[in-house]
């Protein structure tokens, strides 16, 4: 997946704004929380996961555990690059989705989120 097609999938999902902190990385957040983040060079991305998901992509080898947010099944993929656009995609619109089903219903409401 290219920087491009990265960017261009978060941001297509409702409610989301970019925001750089720690440096140059580059946060995705709805709502005001962050549900993906990739370093400045859209090498290394992070981001929510369901159990599922955690345990599937931790097991195969696929991602690690992220260091801090492990306990919330987050992860890290290494190589951006090397991964399925289609399959990346996916893993936005579930982190985004898991991420602003937690905000409160009139903040969901504000955004345009399915309330």
């Amino acid at each position: 997946m290219t920087k491009d097609e990265f960017h261009a999938a978060a941001m297509a999902l409702p409610g989301t704004v970019l925001d750089i902190k720690w440096g140059d990385d580059h946060c995705y957040c709805v709502g005001d929380k962050m549900f993906a983040a990739v370093d400045g060079g859209y090498s290394n991305l992070g981001f929510k996961a369901t159990e599922i998901a955690f345990e599937a992509l931790t097991s195969t080898g696929r991602a690690k555990p992220s260091k801090y947010l492990a306990r919330a099944h987050w992860l890290n993929i290494e190589d951006l690059a090397s991964q399925d656009a289609a399959e990346v995609a996916d893993w936005l619109k579930t982190a985004h989705g898991l991420v602003a089903a937690k905000l409160t219903r009139k903040r969901r409401a504000e955004l345009g989120l399915a309330v």
